[in-house]
């Protein structure tokens, strides 16, 4: 029966009923598809290796004229603050998943400068530290 072709092969079941068991539920088609899926034998190993392509920038440090300039910003936000200045805050937002960070860009209106916590506070409830805050540029004022 090796020369045999698939329907004389098989000719004598061929014609009967598909068997269904009596005492087992049958399985759904979405079951019977997961068993044929492919495997993932390192689970997590594309969430790692994604994770380790992503860049970072290192966090910059400012020098003395420019932490000068900073806090003379500082102190003349804190004297306008009353009037909810318009103001663009650049500053170094930590990655908190590795090293380093990215640089982001925030304006709007300040409604708070904490002095103890060290944080600026914006109308949209957004608080900036002050340790981070690498640029504060004022509309109103030329340069200080």
């Amino acid at each position: 029966m090796s020369g045999a072709s698939a329907k004389e092969k098989y000719a004598d079941i061929i014609h009967h009923p598909h068997y269904v068991s009596r005492t087992r539920p049958q399985m759904s088609m979405h079951d019977r598809a997961g068993q044929f899926s492919p495997f993932a034998a390192l689970t997590g190993y594309d969430a790692v290796i994604n994770e380790s392509n992503r860049f970072t920038s290192a966090r910059q440090e400012l020098c003395e004229d420019d932490l000068l300039i900073l806090d003379r910003k500082q102190q003349y936000l804190s004297a306008i603050i009353d009037r909810h200045p318009e103001i663009t805050v650049t500053y170094f937002l930590p990655d908190g998943r590795k090293a380093g960070g990215s640089y982001a860009v925030k304006t709007g209106a300040l409604v708070r400068i904490y002095g103890y916590e060290r944080e600026l506070k914006f109308c949209d409830g957004t608080r900036i530290r002050m340790d981070d805050v690498v640029d504060i540029h004022i509309p109103e004022v030329e340069e200080i």
